[in-house]
């Protein structure tokens, strides 16, 4: 029988929420990749997996230099999810007195396991930790604060609220968002249902933008999904919006409604324009964010419109096939804009101006056809 190796530390042991425990430690920082993890983010089967994003190596690099520069003060915290195979040993003995009862001190032993089966995942510091293993002094103290959980839910969630005010990329931020259920601070419950339907239509092969959309876990796609969840959060602020008139507070999205209306939408863009669909940005600006931002904003006027209709996916058609003739996806100038097609840049002065141009011009055509 194999005897379990552990790693043994002086901890200080206390709980938060529902009676989950928290650890305060030190650490070499060498030791850190001997017993935790780093869940990358990536998707195995459309089933998305881990939430770190990938290693920045320029970073890395930048704080081993510091490291290795001579006696420094790191005093920077790693955060650690640890498995619940962790034991704790209470210290025998009295307390001083007039101590503060918030925490208990004690043994803290995490077993060590091969990598991809520790017994730790890294929450915030995977950059740390990497130039920490890679340092030439392996003995730099590191304090460490880590939780009990061994439930991905929960690890995606602290990892999101700790880096809320960290310049983490967007992208990787939306795509954990539909995978926790943790109460969010309001700008990123704004994302979170536009999150899970793009996750959806990057999925599902009955989506015109199925295997299209660009996402932190593949990035073989052309469409960013930053602009596409922004179109749909603007299409929820309002009870006339595409999506906002399926928004039901306090009893319930439909969110099947609103996917459906999606599908719709943008089915019906991608067969009127099927010389500018599926290609990259730099051949065809309706791929582009500033494409796809302006036809997004398109789709609310467009939908409302079409409700009255007896055929609303042919409404659609018909409203999409009307101001067709007068786009420049993929050659020649915007008529009225002064702008060649690949002129158009993801900036907000020509996103508002392709808009405004395509609502101006779609409400022109509409009263020339009554």
């Amino acid at each position: 029988m194999t005897t379990r190796e552990f790693l043994k530390i002086r901890a200080v042991r206390s709980e938060q929420g529902n009676g989950i425990g928290v650890y305060a430690f030190f650490i070499y920082g060498a030791d850190i990749n001997r017993i935790a993890d780093i869940s990358r983010i990536r998707r195995d089967d459309n089933e998305l997996k881990g939430f770190q994003r990938r290693e920045i190596r320029d970073h890395v690099k930048e704080i081993t230099a510091f490291l290795d520069s001579g006696p420094v003060l790191f005093p920077n915290a790693i955060i650690l999810a640890l498995s619940p195979e962790v034991e704790f040993a209470r210290s025998r003995g009295r307390a001083p007195g007039e101590a503060s009862e918030v925490g208990e001190t004690g043994t803290l032993s995490i077993p060590i396991y091969p990598e991809g089966r520790r017994a730790a995942w890294i929450v915030d510091g995977q950059q740390r930790s990497l130039a920490l293993g890679a340092a030439k002094n392996s003995a730099i103290a590191v304090p460490v604060v880590g939780f009990v959980s061994d439930v991905l839910t929960t690890q995606r969630e602290q990892f999101i609220l700790v880096n809320k005010v960290k310049p983490l990329p967007t992208a990787l931020i939306n795509e954990l968002l539909p995978e926790v259920s943790v109460l969010l601070p309001r700008d990123l419950a704004a994302k979170q249902l536009p999150s899970a339907l793009c996750a959806a239509l990057n999925t599902d092969p009955n989506s015109p933008f199925h295997g299209l959309i660009k996402r932190e876990s593949d990035r073989t796609g052309i469409v960013t999904d930053t602009a596409l969840i922004e179109t749909m959060k603007a299409s929820l602020k309002t009870a006339a919006g595409a999506l906002g008139q399926f928004k039901q507070n306090g009893s319930g999205n439909d969110t099947a409604a609103m996917y459906d209306a999606l599908l719709l939408y943008w089915g019906a863009v991608r067969d009127t324009f099927p010389e500018a669909w599926g290609r990259q940005p730099t051949e065809s600006r309706l791929m582009h964010s500033a494409g796809i931002r302006a036809m997004g904003a398109l789709m609310d006027p467009l939908m409302l419109r079409a409700d009255a209709a007896p055929d609303k996916a042919a409404a659609v058609r018909s409203m999409l096939a009307r101001l067709a003739p007068h786009c420049r996806w993929t050659e020649g100038a915007w008529h009225g804009l002064g702008l060649e097609w690949n002129e158009i840049q993801s900036t907000s002065q020509h996103i508002t101006k392709l808009t405004d141009h395509l609502f101006h011009l779609e409400r022109d055509l509409a009263r020339v056809t009554k």
